[in-house]
């Protein structure tokens, strides 16, 4: 199974899209928010939230229930696919139905492996990973600069360590992000 979580008008052949709007017309009509979700248990080989996981749980809990729910219905090895506008750009900055900043670092919080690293360190970093029984790997994260940025890229006047210092000092540098997780599970 492959779900479009958060489809909007953007529903895709060969996936299940799903949306809290009716308007939409999704496959499923789904509020997210309300857990648990409609699927079973290791169900789901990939799934898609494109500009959707920021404007979900602006309640902790319910953040990390929404993860907690993406884990339970991912089989061992689904891929998960989080695009979201950058935290330091106006399209997130501007939105008021965003309510949450999503980042690598943030969703690098429910992965064991780097818990088990932090805690071994003596790190401040919250092991959500191991709290809540759950594991996501970060297969990969691509920045994706703002249409200035990109073009001094393009004709070398910064380099891409500028244009990362840059997105450390600078809003409006990185416009969208897209991180993709694997599901960790035990074999069986």
């Amino acid at each position: 199974m492959r779900l479009n979580l958060g489809c909007g008008y953007d529903k895709r052949d060969g996936w299940v899209n799903v949306d809290s709007v009716a308007a939409c017309a999704p496959d499923q009509v789904v509020d997210l928010e309300r857990l648990p979700w409609p699927w079973p248990d290791n169900v789901v080989d990939e799934v898609l939230m494109k500009h959707v996981l920021e404007h979900l749980g602006a309640d902790t809990g319910t953040y990390l229930g929404l993860i907690a729910e993406l884990w339970r219905v991912c089989r061992h090895g689904a891929e998960v696919r989080i695009v979201v506008p950058h935290p330091r750009h106006d399209h997130y900055l501007n939105d008021p139905t965003h309510v949450r900043p999503i980042t690598p670092e943030g969703l690098e919080m429910f992965s064991q492996r780097k818990n088990r690293e932090w805690v071994e360190q003596g790190a401040g970093n919250t092991p959500l990973g191991l709290h809540l029984g759950i594991d996501f790997e970060i297969a990969s994260v691509d920045m994706r600069p703002d249409g200035v940025w990109r073009e001094r890229l393009q004709r070398q006047e910064i380099t891409p360590r500028d244009l990362a210092q840059a997105m450390r000092q600078f809003n409006n540098v990185i416009v969208e992000t897209t991180v993709v997780l694997r599901a960790v599970k035990a074999p069986g």
